[in-house]
Formats: C-alpha cells, sequence, structure tokens
C-alpha cells in the first residue's frame, strides 16, 4: 500500500494545537525539565524529513497520537511516562529516533513502554509483508489480529503482556481509532478493526476495569458491523427518553430525602445500559426493545472516609431495602470480595413504583472512580487500595498461558476464556479464599496451589457452606468436579497420579493449562531420551552405523516434521522400532547405490499440473477452491450454499477444516464478530465445473398449470438438475422451494429471470 506524507492541513494544524495546549496542560506537572522542548524537536524533525506517514485510513498519526495520549490521560489516568512514549511512538516507527536513544533521554520506563509498542509493530509487518490495510492503523501502530498468525500472533499477545502500559495505551489508541473512522471509504479495514476491537480489545478493557471505555468499544463496533440493530435502538432511546428521565426523577427523589436524614454525603445519578448491552438482552432473550426492562441503573456515589466505606454502603443499602422490595437472587456483593480487578460496589434489583424492575448500584467515590478507570486509578490512592497483586498475577498467568501454548488460534481461545467475568469463590481447610473463573474444576484448584499438587491430583472432599454449618464431613468428589462459591475443597492426591493430555480438556483456567502443557512436555522429553537410547542399542546390536543426516532423512520418509513427534509415537509404540530400522538401512544403502540419470539440471522442467493451489502463494493469503485443491479439508457450508461465483470467505472449525461461506450468509456478522480470527479469505479457481446444489423460494398465483410450466423451464436446460420441489398453497397463493443442482451463479441468474417470466409468480429469490 503507497503511504502519504504528512501535509498538515489548516483544519489538522488548528486541532493539533487545541489538543497539544489540553495536553501540556493537564501533565506538565509530571512532565520532567526539557521534555516538552526535546518531543516536539524530534516531531518537527520526522515530519520535515518525511519520516512520519499517514496510515490506511488516512489519518495524521500526529494528530492521532494528541488524541490517544489526551484520551489515556482523561479515561485512564496514565501519567508522564506513557504519554512521552505515545509521542515518541511516531518518530521510532518513521526511524528518526531509536528505542535505546529515547530511553537514554527520557528514562528506561518511556524505552520499555515503546519497544512493547515497536515490538507489535514489528510482528505486523513480519506477518503482513504485503498491502496490509490496517498495518499502520492507529497512533500506536495497532496491528490487524486477524493478520497476525501462528507463533506471531502468540509473540504479539506476550508483547502485550510484558508491562501493563502497552496493553492501556493500546485500549487508548483502539478507541480513538474507532471514533476517528466513521466517515472512512476504506470500509473493508474499518469492519475488521472493529472485528478486533468487539473480539479482543472490549474484553481486555472489561478485564482491566475500563467499563466506560469498554461500552464506547462495544457500541461503536456494534455500529460499524450491524449498523441497522444500533440505529433501530440508538431510535428508540431517544424516543423514551423523555419518559425514561421522569420515572427516575420518581424513583430517586424519595431515596434521596432518606439518605440525606440519615445524615449520609452522596450524589446519585441515573445511567441508561449501552446500546450493545440493551442488543444483547434483546438476542438472548428473543425479544423486542421493548421486552428489555432494565434499560437503566441508579448509581449512588458516597463521599466518606476510606475507614467508613463498607459500614455507609451498607446502611444504604438497608434504607434502599426498606423502601422498596429486593429480588434476592439478582444481588451481587462485590463490596465484601472485589473483582480481580478492583472493582467494588453492591449491586441490587429492586421493584419500584408502577412495579418496574429498577437496578440501584452503591459505592463510594473510590471505588467509582476504580469502576470508570479500572486498575489504573489503584495509583492514584496508594496506601488506601494500592493493591493489584490481582491484577499482576494475572498478567503473569497470561504470559505462562501464551509462552506454553500450541499455537494461535488456541491461545486466543484460551485468553478469550481468561476475560470471562463470571468467578467463584472457594475456601481452603484453612479458610484461605480463593478466585476462579465460573466452570472452574478442582483440578483447576490443585494446579493453583502448586504444580506437584495438580500433577498429583485425583479429586477432593467438599464440604457447602450449608454442610459445615451442620458438621458434614463433605462428600468426596473426582477432579473433574466444577467447583461452586461458597465450597470448601480439600485436594486429594496420590503419589502414583500423573498428568494426562485430556486434563486439558477439564480445566478451565489458563494457568492449569500451562502447567499441564509443561509437565507433559517433560514426560515426553524423559520418554523421548529412553527410547532414543533404546533404538540406538538396537542399532549397535544390528551392527548398523548410525548416522544423524540419514536419521533425519528417515524421520521426514515416515512423515515427521519434528523429532519430538517421531520420539513420542515410538514412546507411545504407535510407530514400531523395526519400521524404522528397515526404512533407515533402506535409504542408507539408497546412498551408496550408483547413480544412473546424468543429466544436467538445465534439462529438466519442473512440472507445476499437480501443485495444489495452496502452494501457489498469493500475496493476501487467499484460499483458492477449486477441483485441485488438495491437503486440505474444506467442505461448503449447508447454511448458505454457496456456488461458484458467490463472494466466499473460510471459516476454520474448531477440529481444523474449513468450511466455505457466502459472504451474505445469514450467519456470518454473527461469525465475524464473535470468532474474526477464524475468518480466511477464499475465492473460486477456474471456471464453474462441478454441479452445487441451490434452493429458490418461489411464491405466486395458484393457477392451473403454473407449477408445470416453472419446472418445465428448468428440465428443458441440460446443465439444470431439480433434485426436489416442495409446493405449499393457501388462499389463491402458492409458496414452494426448488432445489437445483447447477454449475455457478451467471447459470442461476439466468434460470431466475426466466422463472420470473413466467405469468402469475410474483417472486423468486435464493434462499
Amino acid at each position: 500500500m503507497t503511504t502519504q506524507h504528512i501535509d498538515f492541513s489548516n483544519d489538522e494544524r488548528e486541532l493539533a494545537l487545541q489538543l497539544y495546549s489540553q495536553l501540556k496542560e493537564k501533565i506538565t506537572a509530571s512532565l520532567q525539565q526539557g521534555d516538552e522542548t526535546c518531543i516536539r524537536q524530534h516531531l518537527m524533525t520526522a515530519i520535515e524529513q518525511g519520516q512520519v506517514n499517514r496510515d490506511a485510513f488516512g489519518l495524521n498519526p500526529v494528530v492521532s497520537s494528541l488524541q490517544t495520549a489526551l484520551l489515556a490521560v482523561d479515561e485512564i489516568g496514565l501519567k508522564r511516562d506513557a504519554v512521552v512514549a505515545i509521542m515518541l511512538h511516531p518518530c521510532v516507527e518513521g526511524g528518526q529516533l531509536t528505542i535505546d536513544e529515547a530511553g537514554a533521554q527520557f528514562g528506561l520506563p518511556v524505552g520499555r513502554i515503546l519497544h512493547g509498542l515497536h515490538r507489535i509493530e514489528e510482528l505486523s509487518a513480519n506477518d503482513k509483508a504485503t498491502d496490509n490495510p490496517l498495518q499502520a492503523s492507529s497512533a500506536t501502530g495497532t496491528p490487524s489480529l486477524s493478520g497476525v498468525q501462528g507463533e506471531n500472533f502468540r509473540n504479539l499477545l506476550i508483547s502485550l503482556a510484558e508491562d501493563m502500559r502497552v496493553i492501556l495505551i493500546m485500549i487508548a489508541s483502539r478507541v480513538n481509532l474507532m471514533r476517528q473512522i466513521r466517515d472512512t471509504d476504506n470500509t473493508e479495514a474499518r469492519r475488521e478493526v472493529s472485528q478486533e476491537a468487539a473480539y479482543l480489545y472490549a474484553p481486555l478493557a472489561h478485564k482491566l476495569g475500563l467499563y466506560k471505555l469498554k461500552s464506547e468499544l462495544e457500541d461503536l463496533s456494534l455500529k460499524y458491523l450491524e449498523t441497522e440493530a444500533y440505529y433501530h435502538i440508538k431510535e428508540k432511546l431517544n424516543a423514551t427518553k423523555a419518559a425514561r428521565d421522569a420515572y427516575i426523577e420518581r424513583f430517586i427523589k424519595p431515596i434521596n430525602e432518606k439518605l440525606t436524614a440519615a445524615g449520609l454525603k452522596f450524589h446519585m445519578k441515573g445511567r441508561t445500559k449501552s446500546i450493545h448491552s440493551i442488543w444483547q438482552k434483546m438476542k438472548k432473550q428473543k425479544c423486542a426493545f421493548e421486552g428489555v426492562y432494565d434499560l437503566f441503573a441508579i448509581r449512588i456515589i458516597i463521599d466518606c472516609p476510606p475507614e467508613e466505606e463498607k459500614l455507609q454502603c451498607w446502611k444504604t443499602f438497608a434504607i434502599i431495602t426498606d423502601m422498596y422490595t429486593s429480588n434476592p437472587k439478582r444481588m451481587r456483593d462485590w463490596l465484601s470480595v472485589p473483582k480481580s480487578n478492583g472493582y467494588e460496589s453492591l449491586h441490587i434489583t429492586v421493584l419500584g413504583p408502577e412495579k418496574k424492575w429498577v437496578e440501584v448500584q452503591i459505592r463510594t467515590e473510590r471505588m467509582d472512580e476504580v469502576a470508570e478507570r479500572g486498575v489504573a486509578a489503584h495509583w492514584r490512592y496508594k496506601g488506601v487500595k494500592a493493591d493489584t497483586g490481582g491484577m499482576d498475577e494475572w498478567l503473569r498467568s497470561i504470559r505462562q498461558m501464551l509462552e506454553n501454548a500450541d499455537d494461535g488460534m488456541q491461545a486466543m481461545d484460551e485468553l478469550r476464556m481468561e476475560l470471562q467475568d463470571e468467578e467463584v469463590y472457594v475456601f481452603t481447610p484453612r479458610g484461605d479464599l480463593m478466585k476462579f473463573p465460573q466452570g472452574a474444576t478442582v483440578l483447576d484448584m490443585a494446579y493453583y496451589i502448586h504444580s506437584k499438587v495438580g500433577s498429583a491430583c485425583t479429586g477432593a472432599r467438599i464440604r457447602s457452606a450449608e454442610g459445615r454449618s451442620q458438621g458434614d464431613n463433605g462428600r468426596v468428589v473426582t477432579f473433574r468436579q466444577q467447583l461452586h462459591s461458597g465450597d470448601q475443597v480439600e485436594i486429594l492426591t496420590s503419589s502414583t497420579q500423573r498428568p494426562k493430555q485430556e486434563w486439558l480438556n477439564i480445566v478451565k483456567t489458563s494457568r492449569a493449562k500451562a502447567k499441564i502443557r509443561l509437565a507433559l512436555k517433560e514426560t515426553q522429553q524423559k520418554d523421548a531420551l529412553l527410547v532414543k537410547e533404546m533404538l540406538e542399542r538396537k542399532f549397535r546390536n544390528r551392527k548398523i552405523e548410525l548416522e544423524e543426516s540419514v536419521m533425519m532423512r528417515t524421520m521426514k520418509k515416515l512423515g515427521y516434521k519434528e523429532a519430538s513427534d517421531f520420539y513420542r509415537d515410538l514412546a507411545a509404540e504407535s510407530l514400531d522400532m523395526t519400521t524404522v530400522i528397515d526404512k533407515y538401512v533402506e535409504l542408507q544403502q539408497g546412498d551408496k547405490a550408483p547413480v544412473g540419470d546424468t543429466r544436467s539440471a538445465e534439462e529438466f522442467v519442473l512440472e507445476t499440473s499437480h501443485l495444489s493451489p495452496l502452494t501457489t502463494h498469493h500475496s493476501d493469503d487467499v484460499l483458492v477452491i477449486g477441483k485441485d485443491l488438495k491437503g486440505v479439508d474444506y467442505q461448503l457450508a449447508h447454511c448458505c450454499n454457496p456456488i461458484y461465483g458467490d463472494q466466499v470467505f473460510g471459516f476454520v472449525t474448531v477440529n481444523g477444516g474449513i468450511k466455505i461461506h457466502r459472504c451474505d450468509c445469514p450467519n456470518a456478522p454473527e461469525m465475524r464478530r464473535r470468532f474474526g480470527y477464524r475468518i480466511v479469505k477464499a475465492k473460486w479457481s477456474g471456471k464453474g465445473e462441478s454441479q452445487y446444489q441451490i434452493t429458490l423460494r418461489v411464491i405466486g398465483n395458484d393457477d392451473l398449470g403454473i407449477v408445470n410450466n416453472l419446472t418445465s423451464i428448468i428440465s428443458k436446460d441440460e446443465k439444470l438438475l431439480l433434485r426436489s420441489i416442495n409446493i405449499d398453497s393457501h388462499d389463491g397463493l402458492f409458496r414452494g422451494n426448488l432445489t437445483v443442482m447447477m454449475s455457478d451463479t451467471a447459470r442461476l441468474e439466468a434460470l431466475i429471470k426466466k422463472l420470473r417470466t413466467v405469468k402469475g409468480v410474483k417472486q423468486v429469490e435464493r434462499i
């Protein structure tokens, strides 16, 4: 893709000066002497020397950097090091400044953040050396995750986990980018950016407690990916705003009077649920907008000293539940046991006026800032609530999981699982509290305690809260048992127990998966060494000279790319040693045979007719579908029945095969939103020579002979085959489905055109 050198327009110049002034006012106190002058000098030099280029959307990276820095300061609370790194990033990527120079001039933390951002840019460039439309799509060069495959993808996520500020900057950068690309002509790039925002960045923001940014990312993704749904809900919200505001006023008035009389200092605000949240509820409950009853929540924010936080929150809780009937099933106590990202709040749902359920959130000023600005807000409250150990531990577990994952897709799936919000709380026999994601098992807890405990785990003795109060000794369960909040869990072990491959399907947490993989690798390495010694002994017994080069060729001839896989199968006895020795001897003797063909290399011509289409390099990694496609397990999806000529894409299934879907498949938006990293580009090769099945829906007047007229059109064309016909007649109209075999879309369009000419036919469409 051709890059555009920076040429500031008048509007951009004015905007940059305005943003610069705002940013300077907010962070001057944290800047060191000379920072401002040096940053301005580096930027001006890079611009004058043409080392800074516009991105794929035509955005000015200097302006984008200022916008991202301001957003990171306002919404996340980042300080001097992060802001300096954001501002210098265009200079580093343009080659005007090195990371070491930046670290020496502005400090090691700035260099470390720049290294993380540069690593992400570098991985994207390496993996998409051709025209990647998203290679530098934001102020920090945020790459397209769908374009970062395999090892590069895993390394990308490891880079994100190196320094929390890198993750925070990436989130801020993506929010800013999503704000700026509303009117872009590059709709395909916008769609990919939106999928990444919904799939990775929004869950990351949620995990880090950045709920405001998370909601904005989700709403903007919905706006760009499912525009009709977004504007439908937005218009409904606007239409009901006055009635909603009036109801909120009626609901909070008596609460305000009671809390004031109790001597509490507080303020209240009504918060309408995000458009994305409402859309998810509509889909989950399969209802219209009017069927979503909890469209808003009331937030009560108390101003009190740190030592009185819990006391005043529970006092407020008591006052509200005395006034309104509460729903105990929907109470959430994150005050006693905060979420792992530091979120603290009491959530209750009460029955308000007109028998409407209303969610009420009770928290303090400090808790509210942590809820809005996430884990970064802890830095402001050092000495009060400075414990971010939970988040640090999470980042460590993510690094461990990523480093031990077998491939990028697996890493992505497991990271998604780690970002789920629901948690369960269990106790050890000593009374220590442990948190796990919902669905975690006894085996997860065993590995959380220690690797050796996990590898030796056979089950657990579990006592529920009710059982403990009644003196119950508990019940013994297997290590597959899922954990439930309030359980007391005693891990049972055996010295003869060993970890197994299927355990990876039992555990839920990335920490446990990483430890199991590590244990399995260590076991496999030990087994491989023993097998290697046995094989060498057999060679010596048969007086066969062992040559490393011949052994490597033997492995390849037997279908192994890695020596570890070869020795693993020997250890598992799925590969016979005699077979290996025989193949080795055959190859060794072949090396000593005389060469029969003495022609020069110039006389040989490479035959390409049998090459798989996948062996031909395509600059944009497109799966080419055709009769010659070999070595790839693919099927045409039954939900949309694509045929030659349709715009299609591939979807990688859980078993590794690929299903080909039409781009306008009814399931396509959901697949792109939830599983964007599994989408591969695809196109047809050659001409349509195969027969594909399509179904047409025909609606028309129930006239005498009309069905015969339709079927005769199909039967007259020798290139068409009618497979089935299903007709239903009602109130003078008939509706029918015709299933036809044909070769391509051109023939399909011709058939539809002919069917529409039949007298009495009102509608013909493909389904």
